[in-house]
């Protein structure tokens, strides 16, 4: 990828996520990142890529961010479980002031045809799958209670929802291992 191209993503990223992604036209992202909008089309085809790129290199970071700190974890279910939702509340805190940056998506791209959709269910679909190899019998179950924690600490609808979930989560997973 050219320089120009990185920033081009790079504006495009902060200002999809601070905006919205419709509200940010290939004009802004040219004019943020310095380059002219043929550079935006030459690299990237369309607005429809540069969100698809946007939302790719997001799913990845995360991916990569809670995975390494799951594999940090001590052994055993119930520290894993507590390291998803810290990762969860670390990410929040540093990358994503206003909520969840798939479900702000899909808030805009509900089109199961868009070629972003399969990104962002795909999150969602990693997510279950991590909380499935984790507790399978509570997987369910786990990633409603960090989706409700996402999102609601993105609207800031009460303090440490996410710190909340996390202890009900690891009562959960705490409680079914007491029970084998």
């Amino acid at each position: 990828m050219t320089p120009g191209a990185r920033r081009a993503l790079a504006a495009a990223s902060r200002l999809f996520y601070e905006r919205g992604i419709h509200a940010v036209g290939v004009d802004l992202i040219a004019a943020e990142a310095g380059v002219t909008k043929k550079t935006l089309y030459d690299r990237f085809g369309s607005k429809e890529q540069i969100v698809v790129e946007y939302l790719a290199d997001r799913d990845e970071r995360w991916r990569a961010y809670v995975q390494e700190r799951v594999e940090a974890a001590e052994p055993g279910v119930v520290a894993r479980v507590r390291a998803v939702f810290d990762a969860s509340l670390a990410w929040m805190d540093a990358h994503s002031p206003k909520g969840c940056g798939m479900v702000n998506a899909h808030a805009e791209i509900s089109d199961p045809a868009h070629p972003a959709y399969a990104i962002i269910a795909g999150q969602k679909q990693w997510m279950l799958r991590l909380f499935t190899d984790l507790a399978p019998e509570q997987a369910r179950t786990l990633m409603l209670l960090h989706e409700g924690a996402m999102v609601t600490h993105g609207l800031r609808v009460f303090p440490a929802s996410i710190e909340h979930a996390r202890d009900l989560a690891v009562e959960l997973v705490a409680r079914e291992g007491r029970r084998r």
